[in-house]
């Protein structure tokens, strides 16, 4: 077997099990990110008085072989179940949710599982890739921080949102960038919330089905979870599209007053963030895509119906097809 020196774009799970996945197989890799740390949308805000999950609020398994890493990370301890007290709220009234479904959580944070897959992986933070030139000797990667990188590659992997996609494929792959532009992705406006006295609300999360909220849930009740107790807000996707432009000092107060009318309370602090792709449409199930002319391909959880299983198992798509 001959050793690739393959790029990855994007340190979220997909391009995280993505590259694992490669250097097992024996190939160099080399992931770069715009971020200052890695996980994507496994995310967590911190502060010295609390600590909020403002992405991904967590994750399920029905897959077997991620299921078999849902069970590595438990044994790392970078995981752990999570059991709330569930309801779902639909015009009024408030139902315990139908059947029965494992929920897991990164702990101590949402970002402890990407951080267990990055450990033997080289990652380059802070980078933030604009565009892709061909050379004889591979593909030159241009980052907007370092201009044009030494490194040739002769394989490339593109793992993030699809506009993103687009714009770093340029005329890479007129293919990859057909399918990178056909893709809708939907917003999300979150809101984190603090109180110095508990909620006596009797749920810790639930699905919302009226009004501009599509989630909420008191964060501190996932394992490991410290500090202040700390709810988030989750906008619905059509709430926040038509709400896109607006600043956090601005939907926050909406999204608050949501929340109390549901029980809640006012908070004694607060912050928003945008997430300004966070899904998406439904009915997108292309797992990833390899372009075998141009050794260029995409993976990420819009490939592959959503979610963490569905960005873990992209990346592990793309992977196969490349190898």
């Amino acid at each position: 077997m001959t050793t690739q020196h393959i790029a990855i774009i994007g340190a979220g799970i997909a391009g995280l099990s993505c590259a694992t996945t490669l250097q097992q197989a024996g190939h160099t890799v080399h992931l770069f990110d715009k971020g200052r740390g890695i996980g994507g949308r496994l995310s967590t805000r911190r502060s010295d008085l609390w600590q909020c999950d403002h992405g991904a609020q967590y994750f399920t398994a029905s897959d077997p072989a991620f299921g078999q890493q849902v069970r590595e990370w438990i044994d790392a301890g970078v995981a752990a179940l999570w059991e709330p007290a569930l309801q779902v709220y639909t015009e009024g009234l408030w139902n315990a949710p139908k059947g029965m479904t494992n929920r897991y959580v990164g702990v101590p944070g949402m970002s402890a599982p990407a951080r267990a897959l990055a450990k033997t992986l080289d990652v380059q933070t802070s980078t933030t890739i604009e565009h892709l030139l061909h050379t004889p000797a591979g593909w030159q990667l241009h980052s907007a921080e370092h201009g044009a990188l030494a490194q040739r590659y002769s394989q490339v992997v593109i793992a993030v949102p699809p506009i993103q996609a687009s714009a770093i494929l340029g005329e890479a792959s007129s293919m990859l960038k057909k399918v990178a532009q056909s893709i809708v992705m939907q917003p999300c406006w979150t809101v984190m919330m603090q109180f110095t006295v508990p909620l006596a609300l009797p749920f810790d999360a639930a699905f919302i089905n009226t009004g501009p909220l599509s989630w909420v849930a008191r964060n501190t009740s996932k394992p490991s979870r410290s500090g202040l107790e700390t709810w988030v807000l989750h906008a619905t996707p059509a709430w926040a599209q038509a709400h896109l432009e607006q600043t956090a000092q601005e939907i926050g107060p909406e999204l608050i007053q949501a929340f109390k009318s549901l029980g809640g309370a006012e908070p004694d602090s607060w912050s928003a963030h945008r997430w300004r792709y966070a899904s998406s449409e439904p009915g997108i199930n292309l797992s990833s895509i390899w372009d075998q002319q141009t050794s260029i391909g995409l993976c990420g959880d819009w490939l592959n119906g959503g979610r963490v299983e569905g960005a873990w198992l992209s990346g592990r798509s793309l992977a196969a097809k490349m190898l």
